[in-house]
């Protein structure tokens, strides 16, 4: 019988190396990360892939599985230990090596396999690792099915069926590449920087966006699990600023940048501007919704009004549907809905059909963009930037807040900001216009402008994000409206930036 997991033990001991160790935190609302050797160690990974094989009889699902693993010094063995529990749980695995996340959601398709556990911390510092899973194509798990397998994992209530089996998929790369680069090329030059962060997309973005007839201008592409510059996120102003200098230097119509295992996308325009990804969102939405008008575009609750306000948007007849922020939670509602696109602020875009299949990837997002641009030879990404209503806003802000404790403070907080609301008191000087709570909360004030608190899914943090189409100043305001109601509650840390 398999060892019930621990949630803490020693490394360098006997116990470390003869029993699995898994800290129940790791079970995120949406997919699974830990620090490797601090809160999992192989053993525990094995019992993740036991417990998951688990859950797959228990679903009824075909016992086959594809699975992948990121670039980074130790995710290989990770995924190793995970096939190995995979196996003894009676399941078929499927491996296409080193991967972006989305090849492996594309391999479910291609190789017409049902489920997928693909190893990747995305864009969580080095020393992370995690699975992001799901049974359902295009849909990965959500909070039910992270719930059961949590039980199952540290319950060691495993249905070791036995019978498994292993299959290397050889040059799948080549298979992801050809769907993508199998369609017309782009008929106006276009000057790319293309920004890895040394990540695992430096192996495949630079080859396909070269076929699709694209001067690529490589930023950071070589392969490098230390991560020698910034860590590979889009998010980060760090990585925005270097895309930025690149793009300045020369002399380039753009620049793309992917994270750590290639589902997200940022962008920075022809003079250097680092455009949110949420801003990007609407560029893309005007451009699609000529194409198909009255559209319905799932929008995040981080992402800017604009989706719902943008004048040229509503002569279209899009309707913006704002909703939890997540990759799972916003797969599935575009998946649900019918919706043509979900956009969300991280760079998370989930194409729909007929455009893409319904899961999120950075060169799809990508590849939009370029497409979008050739449509307009005219203009220059700067110019349609510069084509959308004024407002103000942030980054994506994320002070440290212990796993433990940061749904609790998220919940005072709605709280606090619910009784405003009932009691028509005012925030920053002005009633409240409306209150969004379907994840955190997100406050409204009667100019528009706004202030977000949510719990960061994958790592121990809070996420803030401000925006206001008045001011800067405006905008100021509501961080610090938020960060002061905030501040009233114990264990929040400094914020990895800051306005």
């Amino acid at each position: 019988m398999f060892p019930t997991p621990k949630p803490v033990l020693t490394p360098n001991t006997y116990a470390y190396e003869s029993e699995p160790m898994v800290k129940p935190t790791g079970f995120r609302e949406y997919d699974a990360r830990w620090l490797f050797q601090k809160e999992i160690n192989l053993m525990g990974v094995q019992a993740l892939g036991m417990g998951l094989g688990t859950l797959m009889h228990e679903m009824g699902v075909k016992p086959e599985i594809v699975t992948g693993h990121d670039f980074r010094s130790y995710s290989s063995s990770i995924k190793l230990a995970l096939v190995s529990g995979l196996m003894a749980a009676g399941i078929k695995v499927h491996d296409i090596g080193l991967a972006m996340s989305p090849m492996a959601y594309f391999a479910q398709f291609a190789l017409d396999v049902p489920a997928v556990a693909m190893v990747t911390a995305s864009h969580n510092d080095n020393g992370w690792t995690g699975v992001k899973m799901g049974v359902n194509r295009p849909l990965t798990f959500g909070p039910d099915e992270m719930t059961r397998l949590k039980e199952i994992v540290l319950g060691a209530k495993f249905d070791l069926k036995g019978g498994g089996a292993y299959v290397f998929v050889e040059n799948f790369p080549e298979v992801y590449i050809k769907d993508l680069t199998n369609r017309p090329k782009l008929k106006h030059p276009i000057k790319a920087v293309v920004a890895c962060g040394n990540g695992t997309a430096g192996a495949f973005a630079p080859k396909i966006l070269e076929a699709l007839g694209v001067e690529v201008v490589p930023l950071d592409t070589e392969l490098d699990h230390t991560f020698p510059k910034y860590n590979p996120n889009p998010e980060d102003m760090e990585m925005l600023h270097a895309m930025r200098d690149a793009v300045l230097e020369h002399k380039a119509d753009v620049a793309l940048g992917f994270d750590g295992d290639g589902d997200r996308c940022g962008v920075v325009d022809n003079t250097g501007e680092e455009i949110f990804a949420d801003k990007v969102g609407v560029l893309l939405a005007r451009d699609l919704a000529k194409i198909y008008p009255n559209s319905t575009f799932v929008v995040d609750v981080k992402s800017t009004g604009l989706f719902a306000t943008d004048p040229e948007l509503i002569k279209l007849g899009v309707k913006a549907d704002y909703w939890k922020t997540g990759h799972s939670y916003m797969k599935r509602r575009v998946n649900e809905t019918g919706a043509l696109v979900g956009f969300e602020k991280s760079g998370h875009y989930f194409f729909n059909k007929p455009v893409g299949r319904g899961y999120d990837d950075g060169l799809v997002s990508a590849i939009a963009v370029l497409d979008m641009l050739d449509r307009n030879p005219g203009k220059k990404l700067s110019e349609l930037r510069e084509a959308l209503p004024k407002t103000w806003s942030s980054p994506t802000m994320s002070p440290h807040c212990a796993d433990e404790a940061k749904y609790g403070v998220v919940a005072k907080v709605v709280e606090h900001y619910e009784k405003l609301a009932a009691e028509g008191a005012l925030v920053t000087g002005q009633k409240i216009r409306d209150l969004v709570t379907v994840n955190g909360v997100r406050v409204t004030c009667e100019d528009g402008s706004w202030g977000l608190l949510r719990a960061s899914s994958n790592k121990p943090e809070l996420v803030v994000v401000v925006e206001s189409p008045v001011s800067e100043a405006r905008m100021r305001e509501m961080f610090k409206e938020i960060d002061g109601v905030l501040r009233q509650h114990p264990g929040i840390g400094e914020y990895n930036q800051t306005i």
